[in-house]
């Protein structure tokens, strides 16, 4: 998304934005509710791994309680982990209404300010996702809720880049935009197979299984994996002697898609690296 985004920047280099007020204060609490987002990512995954997700059975309130009055001396268990979650997650909606409000208010480039919008937006979704996982109990909410939250945080790290010097610093730069049509191509194609893993990442995640595949690089001792009638019945076997969860041939098959796309990853971040620059050498800032 960013460096999509640097071309954009680029192209629209010949009107340069109007500058943001007190960018610099402004820039600082970008990157707090960045990191902050950042954190309730982590949060969330800890919910994941130790699968208290439904510790609290209720939304919005928990266990009856107004959530931000439930009695501290109940954070116990799991409790404790889905509660402070839903607690970090007011906090980044509360950030990102100052967010919004302030980057309308002082930001005269219409799309950076719409990108305030869609973060408001955005974390709205994100909030209303995560009770109807509680209420409607369905694995598909959580994976679009752990999908969306990695765009969100995306597009937070957008605006606090957006509105930093260093971004402003690229209007004054002249440069061929036919040459730098490639990069952008590259650039966003890059983006999207990222998205993609982290989907696939996330699927996996709410499998609520033990990994498919106890072995590296090796599949099950082979490279391709058998995946057949017989073969599954021979894997699941061990695997119950082990004390590990049954696998289906859809879960086994949805790792190693995890793992070959990350190889096309790893060859399209260093091609894409290398061809910036090579290309960019004149624009130092870019070169960063």
């Amino acid at each position: 998304m960013i460096r999509g985004l640097i071309g954009f920047e680029l192209q629209n280099r010949v009107n340069p934005p109007l500058p943001i007020r007190s960018t610099t204060w402004f820039s600082r609490f970008a990157w707090f509710t960045a990191v902050a987002t950042l954190f309730l990512i982590c949060s969330g995954g800890m919910v994941t791994s130790k699968n208290v997700g439904l510790a609290v059975p209720d939304w919005p309130t928990t266990f009856g309680y107004n959530m931000f009055l439930f009695p501290v001396s109940k954070w116990i268990g799991g409790i404790f982990f889905e509660h402070t979650h839903r607690l970090i997650a007011s906090t980044v909606g509360f950030l990102t209404i100052i967010l919004a409000t302030w980057l309308w208010r002082s930001d005269d480039r219409p799309w950076v300010r719409n990108l305030g919008v869609i973060a408001l937006a955005g974390v709205i979704l994100q909030g209303i996702l995560g009770g109807l996982r509680v209420t409607m109990l369905k694995d598909e909410i959580g994976i679009l809720h752990a999908c969306i939250a990695q765009a969100f945080l995306g597009l937070i790290v957008v605006i606090a880049l957006v509105t930093t010097s260093f971004w402003r610093s690229l209007s004054n730069v002249v440069v061929d935009l036919k040459k730098f049509a490639p990069i952008k191509t590259m650039a966003i194609a890059t983006t999207v197979v990222i998205y993609v893993q982290l989907a696939l990442g996330a699927t996996m995640r709410h499998q609520h299984r033990d990994l498919a595949i106890l072995d590296f690089p090796t599949a099950n001792g082979a490279w391709i994996p058998d995946t057949s009638a017989t073969a599954l019945t021979k894997i699941n076997a061990w695997r119950d002697a082990q004390g590990f969860s049954d696998v289906t041939a859809f879960q086994i098959w949805l790792q190693m898609a995890h793992r070959f796309l990350a190889l096309i990853i790893a060859f399209v971040v260093i091609t894409f690296c290398v061809r910036v620059w090579k290309d960019v050498r004149q624009i130092t800032a870019l070169q960063r």
